[in-house]
């Protein structure tokens, strides 16, 4: 891995936004810009899972179901 790969590696272990920083924000747009930052399906999994466990908000589960299609698009 080179140290850029590294570096991202390293920062995703220790995402200084989990999904409780990402979806409990102290207003709306703050949640909107959490979700629009999802780096990876696998930090959008998180959400989902603590979204589904805590709030179940549909409007907030629909943006990230927005975001896991734009993350597949990317991959893509």
């Amino acid at each position: 891995m080179e140290g850029t790969e590294m570096e991202r590696a390293d920062d995703a272990e220790n995402d200084e936004f989990p999904p409780e920083n990402r979806l409990e924000a102290s207003n709306t747009r703050l949640v909107k810009a959490g979700i629009a930052t999802i780096p990876d399906m696998e930090t959008l999994q998180q959400c989902v899972a603590y979204e589904n466990a805590h709030q179940n908000r549909t409007q907030i589960l629909r943006r990230l179901q927005w975001k896991a299609e734009e993350l597949r698009e990317d991959e893509e």
